[in-house]
């Protein structure tokens, strides 16, 4: 039977998000009501409202295209003296640097969050995975058809966000900031786009002078009288005597 009634609506959508105890699909809420899903968003939206009004211990959240009721955060420290401490998943800074990536560039494979990092992160994965902050969300198309991993529902919840396009933007002194610090811990020099940029090749007409492998200076000789003199300058006396030889040669011929 259609629910027509707003109240009744809103106490259908209680007894079910109630009773899961985990997120309900939009569509499985209509079907409960026997509606449409813009019914059900709106039935399910006018409660979240009264509990929020209220500051209702329990409250009604939006995770993507489904809804939850879980105990409000503000309560959380009274409800831990009855309840058993949950246990403490501490996420290092690897392990947060990469759900950071999965998180804003999902989906990713492996290989992408290690072409960003410059190191494994098979570990770090892994361990979101068993977080069930990260989940295989499917395969490639491409050689080898592998894993892509996305942000699941539990991460939403942990860091209180409805959906990813809630996360917040990277500014410009951020991506900087990382930039500079993958520069320095690999001398590289990068671009905005994340490329390498190449150095400049040295002009082969300005090509530098012969130097020491030793002492890292130019080499130099004395001369006759003791004067000290580069090999340039060696070089420009050697030519300027070949000249003369020849202008003598000509000259006797």
């Amino acid at each position: 039977m259609r629910v027509e009634n707003l109240k009744k609506q809103e106490s259908v959508v209680e007894s079910v998000l109630f009773t899961m105890g985990q997120s309900v699909e939009i569509r499985q809420l209509a079907a409960a009501l026997e509606s449409d899903e813009e019914t059900a968003i709106q039935a399910v939206e006018r409660l979240k409202e009264k509990y929020d009004k209220r500051k209702a211990g329990m409250q009604i959240v939006r995770l993507d295209d489904s809804y939850q009721m879980c105990s409000r955060t503000d309560y959380y420290e009274h409800l831990i003296r009855v309840a058993a401490t949950p246990k403490k998943q501490v996420l290092s800074d690897v392990v947060m640097e990469t759900l950071a990536i999965i998180a804003y560039k999902q989906p990713v494979t492996k290989a992408d969050i290690e072409k960003i990092r410059g190191v494994k992160s098979d570990h770090a994965v892994n361990r979101l995975v068993e977080y069930d902050l990260v989940y295989e969300a499917g395969r490639l198309d491409a050689p080898g058809r592998p894993a892509l991993f996305a942000t699941t529902e539990e991460f939403l919840r942990r860091f209180g966000v409805g959906s990813t396009e809630q996360l917040p933007e990277m500014n410009v002194e951020q991506r900087e900031e990382i930039r500079s610090e993958v520069e320095e811990e690999l001398n590289l020099k990068i671009d905005e786009e994340g490329h390498l940029i190449d150095e400049p090749e040295k002009d082969a007409g300005t090509a530098e002078e012969p130097v020491d492998s030793e002492t890292g200076m130019e080499k130099t000789e004395e001369n006759e009288s003791g004067a000290i003199i580069s090999d340039t300058e060696i070089e420009k006396e050697i030519e300027s005597e070949d000249n003369s030889e020849t202008d003598e040669e000509d000259s006797i011929s």
